[in-house]
């Protein structure tokens, strides 16, 4: 940890500075408010927002890819006074989230003296940095002038809508919003074969918007799922396709359109996973329902979920799948097994908020 005899001659205001966000990728914005960061407090705490989650349009990044990203952008001296670390997001639970990010500034702010340290929050005015003060009524608050035209999301969309080629991408003066170090991991990544799976990923997303562009509004879609819970197991599937090719999936899907929702998921589970548990039980295993509505929670746009939890009363035998032809691959896998990287879309958040899963990873993601 760094100590005031690190920097003898420097008085800082705060004793550690706070900054959240998600760095999808670290901008030059992000870089001004580090920078902004680093002249005001003894130690800046960065604290990397949806890590271990599977790769994305959204989060294309790991953590530890996004943290030699972001330490490119400076020297030596300053990485030492730096703490970038990551952070699980919580969907559907500030609570959970909030202590999460409490417990991990106690553990890395290191206290000035025998005082306790002056903390504060640091963000880009008009950013987040609002919404997260007023969860965090403890810290100071420190506004940084946001840096204008800068944005992640359009230098997401430009990545993945390039001609294929990452000099193409470059060429559009894209790389201007981007630290020289953070350009070089770019372009590594683009010469890879997860680069390529997004791409697959942003050509079904472009068709699936021209589907729906004539409708007269944005359309909203209704999805079920199934969480399905037995001795220690949960009912999952692996997908087979594009979007999330190869992660696990609650059981589920759109409803019909003369369809109650429950009646919805038991038939996905009926016909499509072929579970052999009979619906009379299925229904008197029902301990709980509920919305799903996070914003970016699909790839797909605005599209609720409403899922139902099924506590299966134990046995040594899980219930059996039989494979559907062409469909996706159910199985069950153990509690102790899930990871957030694996899973699709919201599905880990999904799961954690019925079962009370905890909230804390190792410090190195999964693969």
């Amino acid at each position: 940890m760094p100590t005031d005899a690190s920097h003898p001659s420097q008085a800082y205001e705060f004793d550690c500075l706070v900054f959240i966000g998600r760095f999808q990728p670290p901008h030059l914005g992000h870089l001004a408010v580090i920078c902004e960061a680093l002249k005001q407090a003894r130690q800046v705490i960065v604290l990397v927002g949806s890590s271990w989650q599977a790769r994305s349009l959204r989060n294309p990044w790991r953590f530890e890819e996004r943290q030699m990203m972001l330490r490119s952008g400076f020297d030596e001296e300053d990485n030492q006074r730096l703490e970038i670390t990551p952070l699980l997001d919580a969907l559907y639970n500030n609570d959970v989230w909030v202590r999460d990010v409490q417990r991990k500034v106690r553990d890395l702010a290191a206290p000035a003296n025998a005082r306790l340290p002056r903390i504060g929050l640091i963000g880009a005015s008009r950013g987040q940095s609002s919404y997260y003060l007023s969860l965090f009524p403890q810290w100071e608050s420190v506004s940084v002038p946001l840096v204008e035209g800068i944005s992640a999301s359009q230098i997401r969309e430009r990545l993945f809508r390039s001609p294929g080629s990452t000099d193409d991408y470059l060429s559009t003066g894209a790389y201007h919003d981007l630290p020289p170090g953070v350009v070089d991991r770019v372009q590594h990544f683009c010469r890879g074969s997860d680069y390529e799976q997004l791409l697959e990923e942003q050509q079904l997303l472009d068709q699936y918007r021209q589907a729906w562009q004539q409708a007269p509004y944005p359309p909203i879609f209704v999805t079920v799922n199934a969480v399905v819970v037995q001795s220690g197991h949960v009912l999952l599937v692996r997908r087979t396709a594009a979007p999330g090719k190869g992660l696990f999936a609650l059981p589920g899907g759109f409803i019909n359109p003369h369809e109650r929702l429950l009646d919805a998921c038991l038939r996905e589970l009926r016909e499509r996973i072929r579970l052999k548990v009979p619906e009379p039980v299925l229904k008197g295993s029902l301990r709980g329902q509920r919305l799903f509505d996070e914003p970016h929670r699909s790839w797909r746009g605005r599209t609720l979920a409403e899922a139902f939890y099924f506590a299966l009363r134990p046995d040594q035998q899980l219930p059996r799948l039989k494979p559907v032809k062409g469909g996706d691959h159910a199985r069950w896998v153990a509690l102790a097994d899930l990871q957030p990287d694996s899973l699709f879309e919201d599905h880990f958040f999904i799961i954690q908020n019925f079962l009370g899963l905890p909230a804390d990873f190792s410090s190195e993601p999964s693969h």
